[in-house]
């Protein structure tokens, strides 16, 4: 290998002023379409336009956002340490993803458009009751403005500490500008820079993995490099539940996670609503698919050639260059593409992309549940529409503050990446069963969910009273 490489010489490449243009031009041009919708809509003050699109948008858009809005900086960071540090089961998800969009097309999708709701716990005080409704949007709410911290704060401590891009000058400038075009532009604003962003992670991912495969003598040999020490590995069919990915765990638990995600959370279920018909609506998860597998596999190829290049000399374990796996990847873009000015601008693009895109859908959805679930029904029964878009817009606004005063807590936390699957997964889970009860078991009454709730509440203490399991990403 070229003696530039930082396992070589043991320094880390860092930024160059056409990367910072670069990167700036991504954060500008996603700002910029959120100022576009203001201008344009700015005669049509209403919550149908603002949170729904006018339930006029095209299915390509609708289909873009759906694609990035779950696969954050934490999935384009994650998933390459991933493969780099555990076998190719984890590529097993692909399947995960075919059985969740048939599923969530067919029954969750066409359910909640028919009902012709803005916020999908409108469903849970028609089918159990007020406080059911409040309580699932508090836990909703708690577990989105927590994940929000994380895909905000993550990608930011990563590429500082390898590429030397100020961490908290990232945090607050990625912060405000998907504040300001989300408060701006609603839902339009969130589709359309979504789509464009999903373009730019697509183009940062392609470049990582075409310059990685040349650098390696081809990804065929990067390939047989990381079989020859027992990476590649797709037959581990074991039922032992402490097995780190096998494929029930990979392909039937990532089925439902995925089945949760895009048939009852919020800000799936709103994308599908901003459809003009139900069919389009289904239409979206289907034009969705190939581009999440091309994504996750693109991720997984580059954590392939990514081991094939540390496969002799480990940047944490001999030469202290990083100091956790979440920062492996950048690291690697640094060496392969460092040379080429304005390349790894491309590929930060790349991961700030992932963190725009899952933050301002967030915000687009509890700038919905929050008027609607809360305090519509409950303060302010008189609303009007168009005081209610000017309510949403301000919750979006106090929302982004509030994303980044949590970064401020996540950066006290230890494994970042860890803890963020941790986090979400304890408070999603929950949520799931009760849609599920609600929809599939109709001899349930409003009591049993808030049973439910609680018996979980008591089990998870037990579990951590006894010492607990720790949840692993997948």
């Amino acid at each position: 290998m070229s003696e530039d490489y930082s396992i070589n010489t043991g320094q880390k490449k860092t930024f160059a002023i056409l990367d910072y243009v670069l990167l700036s031009l991504t954060l500008g041009v996603s700002a910029g379409i959120g100022l576009f919708y203001a201008i344009k809509d700015k005669n049509k003050v209403n919550s149908k336009n603002y949170l729904l699109g006018g339930k006029d948008m095209y299915v390509f858009p609708v289909a873009m956002s759906m694609l990035v809005t779950f696969l954050s900086a934490l999935t384009l960071l994650g998933t390459p340490a991933e493969m780099y540090n555990f076998t190719t089961m984890f590529w097993w998800s692909c399947l995960a993803f075919v059985f969740a969009m048939v599923i969530a097309s067919v029954v969750f999708i066409p359910f909640f458009y028919n009902l012709n709701v803005t916020s999908v716990f409108q469903y849970l005080e028609l089918r159990f009751s007020k406080p059911v409704r409040v309580l699932a949007s508090l836990i909703y709410i708690v577990q989105t403005s927590a994940y929000m911290s994380f895909v905000l704060y993550a990608p930011s401590l990563a590429l500082n500490a390898v590429t030397g891009l100020d961490l908290w000058g990232s945090v607050v400038a990625v912060g405000i500008i998907v504040t300001l075009y989300t408060a701006l532009g609603g839902m339009k604003a969130v589709l359309w820079t979504d789509t464009f962003q999903a373009f730019v992670i697509l183009a940062g991912l392609l470049a990582v993995l075409i310059q990685g495969s040349i650098v390696m003598g081809g990804f065929q040999n990067a390939w047989d490099i990381a079989g020859n020490r027992s990476r590649i590995y797709f037959n581990d069919f074991s039922f032992d539940p402490t097995t780190r990915h096998s494929f029930w765990s990979v392909v039937v638990g990532g089925s439902f996670l995925w089945i949760s995600l895009y048939g009852v959370n919020q800000a799936q279920v709103q994308r599908a609503l901003s459809c003009p018909s139900v069919f389009k609506a289904k239409m979206i998860l289907f034009v969705n698919l190939p581009g999440l597998i091309l994504i996750v596999s693109l991720c997984c190829m580059i954590g392939i050639v990514m081991y094939a290049f540390y496969a002799d000399c480990h940047p944490i374990k001999f030469n202290n260059l990083i100091s956790k796996s979440d920062q492996l990847l950048p690291l690697y873009v640094m060496d392969i593409l460092g040379h080429i000015p304005g390349i790894p601008g491309v590929f930060v693009s790349c991961i700030f992309s992932g963190s725009l895109s899952t933050i301002s859908s967030s915000m687009n959805a509890l700038g919905a549940i929050i008027p609607c679930d809360l305090i519509k029904p409950y303060c302010c029964p008189n609303l009007s529409d168009r005081s209610m878009t000017i309510l949403s817009k301000v919750i979006v606004v106090i929302f982004g503050g509030v994303a980044i005063g949590l970064a401020v807590l996540v950066s006290q936390l230890g494994s970042v990446m860890q803890a963020s699957y941790s986090v979400y997964s304890i408070l999603n889970g929950p949520l799931f069963g009760l849609f599920v009860l609600g929809m599939f078991f109709p001899w349930a009454n409003a009591w049993s969910p808030l049973v439910a709730k609680h018996s979980k509440m008591v089990a998870k203490r037990l579990l951590d009273f006894l010492g607990g399991v720790e949840s692993r990403p997948g």
